[in-house]
């Protein structure tokens, strides 16, 4: 059986295509299509609907602590109101998973991914103590408010949470609703995500489109906005045989920080360099090239594979991500793609494709 989401209804009520993602029926487009949706999030403000995306809450004394083992990062240091994006890592220090932890005064916030979530929520509540509880939050949902217009549209609902800085968050009430709102998203452009209860979603959902600057996007221009913002997607860039050195996510591992899963691998990547490394690449073709397409050098030889590709509404032309032996990872490298039996030329460039607009 499939899962819905609460605002199911409204999706259908606003023409969008359902599709099957993660074990969800979700609208991958709405009426307008793909790039329009794209360009609206980039110059106005878009509403995503990621209530499929798992959250829960660690109560109890140590519970930082008892976190702070199973990932990279430092999540002792986190003030009530931070947040910190980090990953679960395995004893290889692969990525069990990419998730987001917010410190509330409430205890430990985390959104992990939906395809993820049963095997996260599994694996953390078997490494906490009995000091520490895990409670999965079922009946939340998450909206996200991304584009240059969502602080102005959010002001109008509350001017503290349209003052939030960069990856931080509160619990507070809009238009009379419980809610957490951090400043946070998944777009490259400055937003928010809002947890809300599930009774309460689609009243909160149709308040945010009533405002002129909103439309709804689904997960087509989400998987596009993302691509040219330079971020991971579990499943693509990140699984549970790449390192965050590997997936250019060496900036989220705490100085000094050994215990944790996979450190003695992390660290020797940290120290010495990674044999791969995540890199852009500009694809000299109309066509995009997809997910495992083979990258080769100029001897043919294989030297690593797409992890995304797509079309790049705001640049109008194909980019990907790819996973590459380090030595071919430099700046205007040039280098090849099968596609289609033909050989396409790509050239490495620098992630981002399009520069973050976060408010710091």
């Amino acid at each position: 059986m499939l899962k819905q989401t609460p605002l199911y209804q409204l999706h259908l009520e606003l023409g969008a295509k359902m599709v099957t993602f993660a074990g969800y029926q979700l609208p991958v487009q709405y009426t307008k299509g793909i790039i329009h949706e794209h360009l609206h999030c980039r110059s106005h403000a878009g509403l995503f609907d990621i209530s499929h995306m798992g959250q829960c809450l660690i109560l109890g004394d140590g519970a930082a602590d008892e976190l702070e083992r199973l990932t990279p990062s430092d999540i002792t240091g986190l003030n009530v109101g931070q947040q910190k994006y980090t990953v679960l890592t395995n004893n290889a220090g692969g990525i069990i998973d990419d998730i987001i932890i917010t410190r509330l005064n409430s205890g430990l916030m985390i959104i992990v991914n939906s395809a993820c979530k049963d095997k996260d929520f599994s694996y953390i509540a078997s490494c906490l103590t009995s000091r520490c509880q895990l409670i999965e939050l079922k009946d939340q949902a998450l909206i996200a408010l991304q584009g240059p217009s969502a602080v102005a549209v959010m002001r109008t609902l509350s001017a503290r949470a349209a003052d939030l800085s960069f990856m931080h968050a509160f619990e507070t009430e809009l238009a009379g609703i419980k809610c957490t709102v951090s400043r946070s998203g998944y777009t490259g452009e400055d937003g928010f995500e809002i947890s809300v209860s599930a009774a309460h979603a689609d009243t909160l959902a149709r308040l945010l489109l009533s405002e002129n600057e909103v439309a709804p996007i689904g997960l087509g221009a989400r998987d596009t906005l993302r691509l040219e913002a330079g971020l991971c997607l579990y499943g693509h860039e990140l699984n549970e045989t790449v390192t965050p050195v590997e997936a250019g996510l060496h900036w989220l591992v705490k100085k000094g920080h050994r215990n944790f899963p996979g450190a003695d691998n992390i660290l020797r990547q940290l120290h010495f360099g990674s044999e791969k490394i995540r890199v852009g690449l500009i694809i000299e073709s109309k066509q995009p090239v997809r997910e495992g397409s083979m990258v080769y050098n100029k001897n043919d030889d294989v030297i690593g594979h797409v992890t995304s590709g797509s079309f790049s509404p705001s640049l109008g032309k194909p980019i990907a991500m790819a996973l590459l032996d380090r030595e071919y990872s430099i700046e205007d490298t040039r280098l090849e793609v099968k596609l289609r039996e033909q050989q396409v030329a790509v050239t490495v460039t620098r992630l981002p494709f399009i520069p973050h607009r976060y408010l710091k």
